[in-house]
């Protein structure tokens, strides 16, 4: 089997896990070695003998062929980290997911992403927000990344959901799973106009443990992150937490001082997220990653020769050109001030022009 098939069989295994994959992918350059590995040796890399089991046991066509005819009778698309439908800055994440289970139309993780997210129990005030954020946004040619729950995400699907950019639903539950249940129309709708995705395998249910995971994947796949309404105490700030660490931007909408359901978001503007009082607040940073045909077709930027570099994006390049550099380096080279740098190394990342490494240090494609 090759690598790709291989990435498939391990993550449909019950037992192995996110951590143990990447233990087996330090092992090999190429991942199809792995069907000559013995139980013996596994152990010897680390992988608990339970887990090594199965993976000798499992790991044969069999097993593979049975689970891809199980998506291919749920018409669901599985895109890999191999995959050059993989989309590019979850990639760069420090956990990005191996295996993506998708409905809908996989192009859409090609756009320049958005994430709106909030509380379940919004306001009215806070759900005409996030409608009106998201069909702004989508109107623009940028793609609305939320996770399907009830309240700010429902509004956030539904307002980009007719738009040119489209909308995204991450999943905290297997591809064919609906949660909640009152979002059924909306997760048929997303499927037939949008993309649902998920990193867990058909029927896994939904639990609490699950919906931090789900959130990194939203935060991973966007620019930036929108938070309209929180508590103090909230998944959306979880989110808004993980694209910080990721050193991506967020947003914040603010509300009344007053309500609890504001006081996540004024955390996160003391804290230094930039306030959103209308889309164009959002889209001013981006713009420059927009390429857009008509009002049929949209497509992010790729490594096409109509995407030129501006001057700052080649000087930037040109540095990495010359070794691999680090964010201060980066900074010290190029006398360019850190959001301003952010951007630029953002827009390369999406040109598909550099890669980041680990250690935030960065090289050219």
């Amino acid at each position: 089997m090759d690598p790709r098939m291989i990435m498939i069989a391990l993550h449909e295994m019950k037992e192995i896990g996110w951590k143990t994959i990447f233990k087996l992918l330090q092992q090999f350059a190429d991942l199809g070695e792995l069907m000559k590995a013995t139980q013996l040796e596994m152990e010897q890399w680390g992988i608990p003998t339970t887990k090594a089991q199965v993976i000798r046991e499992h790991l044969t066509e069999n097993f593979i062929n049975s689970k891809m005819a199980a998506y291919k009778e749920h018409n669901v698309e599985i895109v890999t980290i191999y995959d050059e439908a993989y989309p590019t800055l979850l990639k760069q994440t420090s956990q990005p997911p191996w295996v993506l289970y998708c409905k809908g139309n996989i192009q859409l993780m090609q756009l320049p992403l958005i994430a709106i997210v909030g509380t379940r129990v919004p306001t009215v005030y806070g759900k005409n927000v996030a409608q009106q954020l998201a069909v702004s946004l989508a109107r623009n040619g940028f793609g609305v990344v939320s996770g399907l729950a009830r309240g700010i995400d429902s509004s956030a699907h539904l307002g980009a959901l007719n738009e040119i950019g489209g909308t995204i639903a991450v999943l905290g539950c297997g591809i064919d799973v609906i949660y909640p249940l009152e979002n059924s129309f909306l997760y048929r709708e997303i499927a037939l106009k949008g993309l649902i995705i998920s990193e867990y395998p058909l029927g896994m249910k939904s639990h609490p443990g699950l919906f931090p995971l789900r959130n990194r994947i939203i935060a991973g796949l966007s620019l930036g992150t929108v938070v309209v309404e929180a508590a103090l105490k909230s998944g959306s700030l979880i989110t808004a937490d993980q694209a910080m660490d990721e050193s991506r931007d967020v947003f914040a909408v603010p509300g009344q001082i007053n309500s609890p359901k504001s006081q996540g978001t004024l955390a996160l503007i003391k804290q230094g997220a930039k306030v959103v009082i209308c889309a164009e607040d959002i889209i001013e940073e981006y713009k420059h990653l927009l390429y857009v045909t008509e009002h049929t077709n949209i497509k992010a930027i790729d490594d096409t020769s109509r995407y030129e570099l501006n001057g700052d994006e080649q000087r930037i390049f040109d540095l990495l050109t010359l070794e691999s550099l680090t964010f201060d380096q980066l900074i010290e080279q190029s006398q360019t001030n850190f959001g301003h740098l952010h951007t630029i190394l953002l827009s390369l990342l999406m040109k598909k022009k550099i890669n980041q490494l680990p250690g935030a240090t960065y090289s050219i494609h």
